[in-house]
């Protein structure tokens, strides 16, 4: 569906079934250079059991109209915003790399829009290396190919993608490949200067799931279980074997650790 958050006209897929504002919200916020497409899979689980869903293109991604914004504290600004607009109370937020530090910091700046967390290869810091922050602010196609190739967990780097015909390296890269110029840096940049994560995680009241990759080299597991030791109430689950990009790796283990 189409929605104007903050003026600005914005793409939210809603897994198949039309938003209603009476049913339990989940908002699902997508990673650096990615869009919706993310959660394809997870999105109508959620649709077709009882909640309501909001997986939006940030601004400037996918089909979403306006420029990306710079900072992690703007797009927790937003989503709060988002929520009001769909004309619901709160939502649990499940984030994705980028969008789990979206999701925490939400809770943290609008606890009274957050019912739970879900923080999906994730970490206190997301140092972003010098060569990608580079090639990304170039809109060279190296950038692409160090995102894709770090995401992956090695078993997926085989092939091995469940839904057939498809491969996930070149998914991963395609959507990168249709981002506009500029916003993968942007989202890099963004995550790259954000350091107010262990203070968000100390301020959380809601329960929080963290999930993350036995074998993820772009958020390394022990760095997500530093950041779940310092959030109240929280549970975390490892995917053994799995890389950063567990949506599509392991979309099934990922569901049930959501659930």
């Amino acid at each position: 569906m189409q929605l104007s958050v903050n003026g600005s006209d914005t793409f939210i897929a809603t897994g198949g079934k039309p938003f209603d504002a009476s049913l339990p919200a989940v908002v699902m916020i997508h990673g650096a250079g990615f869009d919706s497409s993310t959660w394809a899979l997870h999105s109508r689980w959620f649709a077709h059991h009882g909640f309501s869903v909001l997986a939006p293109d940030l601004p400037g991604h996918g089909r979403s109209a306006g420029k990306p914004l710079k900072t992690i504290a703007e797009m927790a600004d937003w989503i709060a915003a988002l929520i009001t607009a769909a004309g619901a109370a709160k939502a649990r937020l499940i984030g994705h790399s980028m969008g789990s530090l979206i999701a925490i910091e939400t809770s943290a700046r609008h606890p009274d829009k957050v019912s739970g967390l879900a923080l999906i290869g994730t970490a206190a810091t997301m140092t972003v290396g010098p060569d990608l922050l580079k090639a990304a602010e170039a809109n060279d196609v190296a950038a692409i190919d160090m995102v894709s190739i770090w995401g992956l967990g090695f078993k997926a780097e085989l092939g091995g993608s469940l839904a057939p015909g498809l491969w996930m390296h070149q998914g991963a890269q395609r959507v990168l490949q249709e981002a506009k110029p500029g916003v993968l840096y942007t989202d890099l940049n963004a995550c790259n200067a954000y350091q107010n994560a262990l203070t968000a995680a100390a301020a959380v009241k809601v329960p929080a799931t963290f999930i993350l990759g036995e074998r993820d080299m772009m958020t390394p597991a022990k760095a997500g279980k530093a950041l779940a030791a310092a959030t109240p109430n929280a549970r975390t689950v490892v995917l053994p074997g799995a890389g950063h990009m567990m949506m599509v790796e392991q979309p099934d283990e990922l569901l049930a650790a959501l659930r």
